[in-house]
């Protein structure tokens, strides 16, 4: 390697410069990024070496990384002139923290197959880019992983955040590991580890994460690609295990029964949508749903493999777990929830952790959540509405680990047995009846265009403005129905306009795309 050359020109006399080795580190904010440089050059210092680290902030949380820089020498003596940042195509060790950051350090040429040890996490951190397109904006690991093998030297790259996570420790001491196990230094592995004993917070979990990512560095999968998981088997429909009241693991069994057989290519979706549409409300809600979907049935044929029905139990069941002021509320006081958020932000042993929640209620949702007669007769009164909406239409912060904020919160949850009575669930219940029907007038005519109907249900999602904004996309993409009545490509129009419509937020990809189905 590059490196072993330098170690031995320190004594040739040769320039003083080819005996610095450079690391570059990418880690965005919270992953121990400068724990990780403190380390490096702990380590160096105490292998009989001079070493200077420097950091540029990145704008943000994901717009852009952090970028640490460490150069190191064996100290002879005379003072090295180390340089403050790096420069492209002469960085011995780069490390990144997640898999873009990766792809961006080979894009600005820090990354070299001649020169360069290429150290990531194959985990995603979504970046702003990503997160803020209405379908889905996640761009392709896999691209960027095959791209990493031929642009590096040596690529170690698996799934670091897993292995931190998995020995209750964070990202930094993974990365350490990984860069003991790549060998791209030449110092002990103890003189690793007593760096790490020496920084005094977390020893052992630091040291444990250390530890097994050393080896998945060392391993052949960790050569050029991640390291796979085992795939998890699927389960049939009978294997799943339910608790409860003898009379509702009957019912429960009866509905199952009634997936068993349905055809073989559709059970898989039906029993997660009726796991999801139980989950949201009851078993008598569950069995709305398969009533919903043997209507569908009714209408397909096996000639097509049954594409209908299997598109219709992802998104009825979709349609019929709507989120609601009731649903938001489970899900923010459920104690799964209080779980995760506490294991993502790792707090110190001792120390309490205020979790507060930002909601802004709308008297539309107040509205949705009321007895179905008086929120009608309250929007048909705009003086009544618009003067309760500015008493309710504000900014809250409501801290659910306080038990007031908590009970706020509980007592909406609590109305979950009375939303069918709700004007939001009649509201939604109306329009899955009209969309399904629409599905199902025209499968016989366009069997292709009645599978795309259905899945137009995707652009509805969220709740609030979010809620509204995919409402309208839904109504104006399949407002050009009328205009591909008749095409033999009216499946694919609609398809495209569908995936306009989950471009951009603002829709401007969708006006686009129906000015031209208006030109056809």
């Amino acid at each position: 390697m590059e490196i072993d050359t330098q170690w031995q020109a320190l004594g040739t006399g040769e320039d003083a410069t080819r005996t610095i080795t450079k690391i570059a580190i990418f880690a965005v904010g919270g992953q121990g990024g400068g724990v990780l440089t403190d380390w490096i050059v702990n380590l160096a210092e105490a292998n009989g070496y001079k070493a200077q680290s420097t950091s540029v902030a990145g704008v943000a949380q994901r717009t852009g990384a952090t970028i640490y820089y460490v150069e190191m020498a064996p100290d002879n003596g005379k003072a090295p002139v180390f340089s403050l940042s790096p420069s492209q195509g002469d960085v011995d060790i780069v490390i990144c923290a997640e898999l873009m950051e990766a792809g961006r350090a080979v894009i600005r040429g820090f990354v070299t197959a001649d020169k360069t040890t290429l150290i990531a996490s194959s985990h995603r951190i979504l970046a702003v880019s990503e997160k803020i397109v209405p379908g889905k904006g996640e761009q392709d690991s896999n691209t960027v992983l095959s791209r990493l093998g031929s642009a590096s030297q040596k690529l170690v790259a698996f799934n670091m955040e897993d292995v931190a996570a998995e020995n209750g420790s964070v990202i930094s001491s993974s990365l350490f590991g990984a860069l003991a196990g790549s060998g791209a230094l030449p110092f002990p592995k103890n003189t690793y580890e007593e760096t790490i004993r020496k920084g005094g917070k977390g020893v052992n979990a630091s040291l444990a994460s250390f530890n097994a990512s050393f080896d998945h560095a060392q391993s052949a999968g960790a050569a050029g690609s991640p390291v796979a998981k085992r795939p998890e088997q699927p389960q049939p429909a009978t294997k799943f295990s339910a608790r409860g009241p003898a009379r509702k693991l009957a019912a429960w069994q009866l509905l199952l029964s009634r997936i068993e057989a349905l055809p073989e290519q559709t059970c898989d979706m039906a029993l997660a949508g009726l796991r999801k549409t139980v989950e949201f409300q009851d078993l008598e809600y569950g069995e709305e749903y398969l009533n919903h979907l043997e209507i569908v049935l009714a209408s397909d044929t096996e000639n097509e493999s049954w594409e209908l029905t299997r598109t219709a139990a992802k998104y009825i069941a979709n349609a019929m777990c709507y989120d609601d002021t009731i649903r938001v509320a489970d899900i923010k006081t459920q104690k799964t929830r209080f779980q995760r958020v506490h294991r993502e932000v790792g707090p110190a042993a001792g120390s309490q952790l205020e979790l507060t929640e930002y909601l802004h209620p709308r008297m539309e949702e107040i509205c949705g959540t009321l007895p179905t007669r008086l929120g009608r007769w309250i929007e048909a009164r705009p003086a009544v509405f618009n003067w309760l909406d500015r008493r309710v239409n504000k900014g809250r912060r409501i801290r659910t680990r306080s038990i007031r904020g908590f009970l706020s919160l509980w007592l909406i949850s609590s109305l979950k047995p009375w939303r069918r009575s709700f004007l939001r669930h009649h509201i939604e219940t109306d329009h899955l009846q009209s969309w399904r029907d629409l599905a199902l007038k025209t499968v016989h005519s366009d069997y292709q265009l009645a599978v795309e109907i259905l899945k137009c249900r995707r652009l509805i999602k969220g709740y609030s403005d979010t809620h509204i904004r995919g409402h309208s996309k839904f109504d104006r993409v399949l407002s050009s129905l009328a205009l591909l009545k008749g095409r033999t490509d009216a499946s694919d129009w609609l398809r495209r306009l569908r995936e306009a419509a989950l471009l951009d937020e603002k829709g401007d990809a969708l006006e686009g795309a129906l000015k031209t189905v208006q030109t056809l």
